[in-house]
């Protein structure tokens, strides 16, 4: 693939375009070839947002660059931003324009604060929208249990697809009160709305006090030095399950690990929890389109039978 190969993929990807977020260009899949893994390329409403992975020779970058401070002349975008995620606290560079203070991403017409400052967590987990969209479509006068919740966006697809209560745990507190800002940018009254900052894994009596939940949502980071690691510590949440659930509960079990595949997380229900019933595995969303599945975003589907 070259740069010309990648001007017309994107003119492409970006045709129709609205304020709602967009992945224009997903390298980290390797469907495009091992050396475009480096790059991503969004759509967040006028921003076109680059991301490098990591750093590729100058000349390559100064070619890929100029052809999208061109390309943005014909699109909906006034303003090109490049974050280096390869670098630690390495600030966003704008190319293009100006960022505004308040800035938020349009999914399915719900709105989620963003962070572009930072060249790490945004705030905002675009793979994951097919696992709202889900659980918007399931919630109608259900209760929710939003494990590591982070900025609460499963909770706000929750509430507005008729939620009765959401619960959201997470250790960040930052995240929380971020989260609890994009249901105010939502225009959602957080009465139905709790947020902890606990430990999940030592507040499973917390849990069990505010349940029992008819859906649960587990989205754990694969590695969080010190408090979370997917091969030694879901298996803790998927064993208590049983305790917190309804009779007839859904669990979205998720996980992102490369290194992981779905088999992982359907083996520890068989063995932990085996009133759970594997459904189906979501589909992912087709602009994060990966060479190998198995290593891809898993978002799993599982059905207490009672």
């Amino acid at each position: 693939m070259t740069i010309l190969d990648l001007e017309i993929h994107l003119q492409n990807s970006a045709k129709n375009l609205t304020n709602e977020f967009k992945r224009l260009f997903h390298g980290r899949g390797e469907f495009f070839g091992e050396e475009w893994r480096f790059l991503t390329i969004d759509s967040i409403d006028d921003i076109l947002s680059i991301a490098f992975y990591f750093p590729i020779d100058q000349p390559k970058e100064s070619e890929l660059l100029k052809m999208l401070q061109d390309f943005i002349t014909n699109t909906r975008h006034t303003t090109l931003i490049l974050q280096r995620r390869y670098l630690f606290n390495s600030p966003t560079e704008i190319l293009i324009g100006g960022l505004k203070e308040d800035l938020y991403v349009v999914e399915n017409g719900l709105k989620i604060k963003l962070n572009l400052t930072s060249n790490q967590n945004n705030g905002y987990f675009p793979d994951m929208k097919n696992g709202r969209e889900y659980i918007k479509s399931l919630s109608k006068d259900k209760k929710v249990l939003n494990l590591f919740s982070y900025t609460c966006a499963f909770s706000v697809a929750a509430i507005k697809g008729g939620a009765s209560q959401v619960v959201n745990m997470d250790m960040a507190k930052n995240a929380l009160n971020t989260g609890r800002e994009n249901h105010h940018i939502n225009t959602i009254d957080t009465k139905k709305v709790k947020f902890y900052p606990h430990n999940i894994l030592k507040s499973f009596s917390r849990i069990k006090r505010d349940g029992p939940f008819e859906i649960v949502i587990i989205d754990p980071p694969t590695l969080q030095k010190g408090s979370f690691e997917a091969t030694k510590d879901y298996d803790k949440i998927v064993k208590r399950l049983d305790t917190f659930t309804s009779s007839d509960a859904i669990v979205l079990a998720c996980l992102n690990s490369p290194d992981l595949d779905e088999n992982f997380i359907i083996e520890l229900f068989k063995e932990y929890a085996p009133s759970f019933k594997y459904i189906k595995r979501l589909e992912n969303v087709k602009e994060f389109q990966s060479l190998d599945e198995s290593r891809s975003l898993k978002n799993l589907v599982f059905k207490k039978i009672s």
